[in-house]
């Protein structure tokens, strides 16, 4: 007999993961736009691009009080200090925005078995 999970769910977690998931993608998106086309993004995408990440990560957290410990939720440290060296150095904004974004999608579609190494099988997104 396995182990029972620790997985939380809630009706409509799944539909608010893709909203923030889309949020995040617009920030992305906005953010990358301001930088390829050589001025600044509108801070209003930057802040929707942090906000939606927060927001993804703490609810990753909730659903697996886990996640943290696993590959997933150490690459998001990762990310902060990749973005607090994208805050910082001006000059490397460009090359910094292409490495967190290619990072972040990697990471993103690796294999379920690596970005969650020791997630119990009962977890629904991990079959």
């Amino acid at each position: 007999m396995s182990a029972p999970s620790l997985y939380r769910d809630f009706p409509g977690r799944r539909w608010l993961g893709v909203a923030l998931r889309a949020a995040h993608l617009a920030g992305v998106v906005g953010v990358g736009g301001g930088l390829l086309g050589g001025g600044a993004a509108d801070p209003h995408f930057s802040v929707l691009l942090v906000l939606s990440g927060l927001g993804m990560a703490a609810l990753d957290a909730w659903s697996n009080p886990r996640w943290l410990a696993e590959p997933a939720g150490l690459s998001l440290l990762v990310k902060f200090a990749l973005l607090g060296w994208f805050l910082a150095d001006e000059a490397r904004r460009s090359l910094l925005f292409w490495i967190i974004l290619v990072f972040s999608v990697v990471f993103a579609h690796a294999p379920a078995s690596f970005r969650h190494r020791g997630r119990s099988r009962r977890h629904p997104e991990s079959l």
